[in-house]
């Protein structure tokens, strides 16, 4: 049954023109954190919406290992809950599970946006402590699901559009990726997924966040070396 507070919010979700979802969706999920995130092309993630730090963490790390919950649901088009972070099995996220270990992360939940078999998106709940989600926070968080999977579908695209401009610039958290990977392409004389494979190597190499390194290589303060050539070199005269 659908608790009185979620019944608010999407009402709220449906008649206000500002994107993102509204106050205390995170508390009616009984969650610390919430990320609403667009599945784009070749099925990779951009994050619309984070309702902090942690699921922007979150997210870049998933995006920048390529595995992890979210990257489940999408590859299924099924629920992924995980009640007990330290009960996951050691080898179904070998690279994410001790990557996020300082992330303050204990149970993460990932719901498919979908409708007729399109994944549109994912919607990820998180929490600080492990314990799988009650009826009702389950039924509240299935309800929301199908409230945004229509809201992104619906309208002619304009309330997807409106998240969209509602980014830094008015585009994607990871545009720069991608125009990274392009340079890289033509740089490296390689096909795009594995121009897009050295970026996220060079990013988990250096523990850097994969967006901040491409946003290096746009700007030319870092280059990446072909595989059988020296390492990769830095500007070392940027301020």
């Amino acid at each position: 049954m659908l608790s009185p507070e979620m019944a608010d919010i999407l009402r709220l979700l449906h008649v206000r023109a500002e994107p993102g979802l509204p106050d205390g969706c995170t508390a009616a999920l009984g969650m610390d954190h919430l990320a609403v995130s667009l599945v784009g092309e070749s099925r990779t993630m951009e994050q619309l919406w984070s309702s902090g730090a942690t699921g922007i963490l979150f997210d870049d790390l998933q995006f920048t290992l390529g595995e992890g919950p979210a990257s489940d649901t999408v590859r299924t088009g099924l629920l992924t809950l995980e009640h007990d972070v330290a009960a996951v099995r050691a080898d179904r996220w070998p690279a994410l599970m001790p990557a996020m270990a300082g992330l303050p992360i204990r149970a993460m939940f990932c719901f498919p946006l979908a409708l007729g078999g399109i994944t549109v998106g994912v919607l990820t709940a998180l929490r600080a402590t492990p314990g799988p989600m009650s009826g009702r926070e389950m039924d509240d968080a299935l309800a929301l699901v199908s409230a945004l999977t229509l809201h992104f579908l619906g309208a002619d695209g304009t309330q997807l559009e409106a998240w969209i401009d509602a980014q830094r610039d008015g585009v994607l958290h990871r545009a720069v990726v991608h125009q990274a990977t392009g340079m890289l392409s033509v740089q490296l004389a390689v096909p795009l997924p594995q121009a897009l494979l050295r970026l996220r190597a060079h990013a988990y190499g250096h523990a850097r966040s994969i967006v901040d390194v491409a946003e290096d290589i746009v700007a030319r303060r870092l280059r990446l070396a072909p595989d059988h050539q020296e390492p990769d070199s830095t500007d070392e005269t940027r301020g």
